[in-house]
């Protein structure tokens, strides 16, 4: 007869812990463990499991397949523990968390996640603020923010925990925006940022000339200059309006690089609701991720 496995919920909320800090130390940090116990706790799982669910070199931390398969599990067992422990104790979760986006991320995939965590827990006051990624991170270095989904270069060193990649493609009202023998009209985010990095880019090694005809942090700043014909720009496929085009090779343009979105949180502590509404996106994007259709089939939330 096989042998039941029982999970023990501490040592699966560590290797949750390890896999979004990608360090035993950072993990051990918010676990109130030193960087041996936490290394003996993911023994410990993988014994259990057997199962090798992480990679280890002196400097760095990595999930195995085996791993990348058990962390979304992971996740939906320590919050079905959560939910079982919070309606026992009769404890409603409250608070504020302070939570940054890009205004592009949070107008097209945050509002029905963050609708969804609303109605499950009424008590907490969310306050969501939308700007580049470069002015979140210095929000959340300075403690005005809790959490926060910001875009990086794939696999960035030491910026969160990758939730997905963005396919980037070039839109514009249409090809005429495109002049031979004239440079390539871009409308683009102030720099830093992503997606103008990727255009600039992509065009330099193509031997492109290019220049800024418009620029703008407003994401509806910038789809008004491209329907008016100002420009082109880059933008995730799955973000562009219906009354834009998609332009590429046909148009003489280059390829185009993924781009990633990470979740990060605050390196000090943050409150309890703050953990819960991270916890609560990542699951919501592995269960996205788990359609076989739809704009989301293409992201494929991961650890960094």
């Amino acid at each position: 007869m096989t042998r039941l496995v029982n999970l023990d919920l501490d040592l699966v909320r560590a290797f949750v812990t390890v896999a979004e800090a990608r360090s035993f130390t950072r993990a051990g940090e918010r676990l109130g463990r030193s960087q041996s116990a936490v290394s003996l706790q993911m023994q410990r799982l993988e014994d259990r499991l057997g199962v090798a669910l992480l990679s280890r070199d002196p400097r760095h931390v990595t999930l195995t397949p085996g791993g990348e398969a058990f962390l979304p599990q992971a996740r939906r067992l320590l919050r079905v523990n959560d939910e079982i422990v919070a309606d026992l104790r009769g404890d409603d979760l409250e608070g504020e968390v302070r939570l940054g986006a890009p205004e592009d991320f949070a107008t097209v995939h945050l509002p029905e996640i963050l609708g969804e965590f609303a109605r499950a827990h009424p008590r907490v006051a969310l306050s969501v603020t939308c700007d580049l990624t470069l002015n979140l991170l210095d929000r959340l270095r300075d403690g005005a923010l809790d959490i926060a989904l910001v875009k990086r270069e794939p696999l960035g060193p030491d910026l969160g925990v990758r939730v997905w990649r963005e396919p980037l493609v070039w839109a514009a009202a249409d090809a005429a925006v495109l002049r031979p023998d004239e440079a390539a009209p871009l409308v683009v985010a102030p720099a830093p940022c992503v997606y103008r990095k990727r255009a600039v880019a992509a065009l330099d090694a193509q031997g492109r000339s290019w220049r800024a005809a418009y620029t703008s942090p407003s994401l509806a700043g910038q789809h008004a200059a491209l329907r008016a014909g100002l420009g082109l720009t880059v933008l995730p496929r799955d973000m562009i309006p219906p009354d834009l085009k998609v332009l590429g090779a046909a148009e003489g343009l280059p390829q185009l690089e993924d781009a990633e979105i990470a979740l990060l949180k605050a390196r000090t502590a943050i409150p309890v609701a703050a953990d819960r509404l991270a916890q609560f996106i990542l699951d919501a994007l592995d269960r996205r991720h788990a359609l076989p259709e739809g704009p989301w089939s293409g992201l494929r939330p991961a650890p960094a």
